[in-house]
């Protein structure tokens, strides 16, 4: 099987696929980020779907995105010539494609289509037929109309193309989804759709901000891209992954579904959007938030489907074997019912941004904050299930009341410099009573350092976040300590762990993952902050050695196996990457650097 590193992205700003280095697209849902997939091979084997399109007798592959798009070019030479793959997802409408070009480029080369679909997560097998020099793939509600001048055949419940391409020829390949209750689409056009999707995001690229470092301006385009195809746009909401069940750690059980839109990424993803001059995008991410969050305060989720959606219901999928055997495969998330109470200062720190920058200040956006501040008044003294959605018992952890912190001191600070009316002396009340029970039940003198929640021993990489939204200056001492402490106890070959995951652990989950890649990245964050510049820029150089020769970083990463865990590619580390970025050139504001200011 593939290693994660080994997948590309493309995708239509409603959902992605991810196409193997070795030609196969080995994962597709359709037709929105969070719908059952058509391509499980990823978590299964090749009898859950798959689409290969690669040469019949082998060869050697190179890949590249083509120049500021999504346009994914696989160069495959071979014994008998060279040829050229064009994998993309032109962002056309309500009917997604994908469109697939074969180019040979000298001699002539075999080439071979296999396209194996399976709707509902490789479960079921659709009927197919030919229609209108189509065939058409059909079980419930899904369709899907395969189109190609080259000849196809039915072989095992498969469809299989073989073709031979010489210099100069281009055979295109078209996979367009319908419901299949209504007319079959018209025919794409691949050429023309191959223009319109590089013009699509070759004039989005275009109005990113100018103002990046040299040395760093091709990855952070790329890592804004990533972002963009992530996003939903008839929505505005952004996804954390377009996958679910990609494992933490390889035949280990914490295997989720990250195909929905977390409120914790919300300041960040605000903050990197403006900064990169995309306050279009910023303006629809804030709008989704605001419909997203509307409703009684004490109902407010961690997580929300790409339209807002709350019942996000967990299921296990046991006819898929698993990502390297790494089962259950569950699609859904139970940790959208979770109280974390962190939330409540993500929305807050993120709405005051989105003020700051100069996006809308409709009055109803207030009023639904004032419910919220209002709610967690009192809702900050219970113990929740914190930032990394433990499936055990509730704490009172440190990271959550720091962001209930975030929340009143964003609002004291929206009726000081934004002009808004509020209870603003009561919330610096709750605030300072917030930040006393923190230093005073959430610092260890022994350890020299904050601790994972009251009365506990434990470290956790979220106690770096502590500096970077505000709540105590780098140069407290006890910043200093705590990240002295994530040093000494969280470092795994130079890259940090979230927690020490043990038996019977604060999780309630078997021990077992990798190094978690936006933490390393806060700890780049937090050296710069105390004066460790080069200690930062190290750190960052090797975070840069994780990605994958496209640019892509996973959530985590096994520095023994030395490759990538977890759902891929995901919108939090990039979020990360982009901070950072800003965070080690000195004469950038970094985006976090808006959050601590003041």
């Amino acid at each position: 099987m593939a290693r994660i590193e080994d997948y590309a992205l493309i995708g239509d700003l409603h959902t992605a696929a991810l196409v193997e280095r070795g030609g196969s697209i080995d994962w597709l849902c359709l037709p929105r980020f969070d719908s059952g997939a058509c391509f499980a091979a990823l978590l299964g084997d090749t009898e859950n779907g798959r689409w290969l399109l690669a040469p019949a007798g082998g060869g050697t592959s190179s890949r590249r995105s083509f120049d500021d798009t999504l346009v994914l070019e696989t160069t495959w030479e071979t014994e008998t010539g060279v040829a050229r793959v064009l994998d993309f997802m032109p962002p056309r409408g309500h009917a997604p494609d994908v469109v697939r070009i074969v180019e040979g480029l000298s001699g002539t080369v075999a080439m071979r289509s296999e396209l194996v679909i399976r709707f509902d997560y490789g479960r079921i097998v659709p009927w197919v037929r030919r229609v209108d020099h189509a065939r058409i793939a059909v079980a419930g509600p899904d369709a899907l109309a395969f189109r190609t001048p080259a000849r196809t055949r039915g072989v095992n419940m498969r469809t299989v193309s073989e073709l031979a391409v010489g210099e100069g020829e281009r055979v295109p390949f078209v996979l367009t989804w319908y419901p299949s209750y209504e007319e079959l689409p018209e025919p794409v056009d691949p050429e023309e759709a191959l223009a319109e999707t590089k013009r699509f995001w070759r004039d989005w690229t275009a109005g990113i901000s100018t103002d990046f470092p040299d040395e760093w301006s091709e990855r952070l385009r790329r890592c804004l891209i990533v972002l963009k195809a992530l996003t939903h746009e008839p929505t505005g909401g952004i996804v954390a992954a377009p996958t679910t069940s990609l494992p933490e750690r390889i035949g280990g059980i914490r295997n989720w579904d990250y195909r929905y839109c977390w409120l914790r990424d919300a300041t960040l993803t605000l903050l990197a959007l403006l900064q990169a001059g995309q306050a279009q995008e910023a303006a629809a991410w804030r709008l989704w938030l605001l419909r997203a969050v509307a409703g009684d305060p004490a109902d407010v989720q961690i997580m929300y489907g790409v339209a807002g959606e709350r019942r996000l219901t967990e299921l296990e999928l046991p006819w898929l074997a698993g990502y390297e055997g790494s089962r259950p495969v569950r699609v859904g998330n139970a940790a959208s019912g979770q109280l974390q109470l962190d939330v409540y200062g993500e929305v807050l720190d993120a709405l005051f941004h989105s003020r700051a920058a100069g996006l809308l200040t409709e009055h109803p956006a207030w009023e639904l904050q004032l419910g919220l501040l209002e709610h967690l008044e009192e809702a900050w003294r219970e113990p929740d299930e914190g930032i990394w959605e433990i499936r055990g018992e509730r704490r009172h952890f440190v990271h959550s009341k720091v962001m209930a912190w975030v929340a009143f001191d964003r609002a004291v600070r929206t009726v000081e410099t934004q002009g808004l009316d509020g209870p603003v002396e009561r919330w610096r009340a709750v605030r300072d009573e917030i930040r006393a029970e923190v230093c005073g039940r959430g610092f260890d003198g022994e350890l020299g350092s904050f601790t994972q929640s009251y009365g506990s021993k434990e470290l956790d990489a979220s106690l770096l976040l502590l500096p970077l939204v505000g709540f105590l200056p780098a140069s407290d001492p006890r910043i200093r300590g705590t990240v002295e402490a994530v040093e000494r106890e969280l470092l795994e070959d130079g890259f940090v762990r979230r927690y020490r995951s043990r038996e019977g652990g604060v999780d309630g989950l078997p021990p077992g993952e990798g190094v978690f890649l936006p933490c390393s990245f806060w700890l780049v964050d937090c050296y710069e902050l105390i004066g460790r510049h080069e200690d930062a820029v190290a750190l960052f150089d090797r975070l840069l050695g994780v990605a994958n020769d496209l640019g892509l970083f996973s959530e985590e990463y096994d520095p023994a196996a030395g490759r990538l865990l977890g759902n891929f590619p995901q919108a939090f580390t990039h979020l990360a990457f982009v901070n950072s970025v800003f965070t080690v050139t000195p004469h950038l504001q970094s985006p976090m650097s808006r959050r601590h200011a003041g």
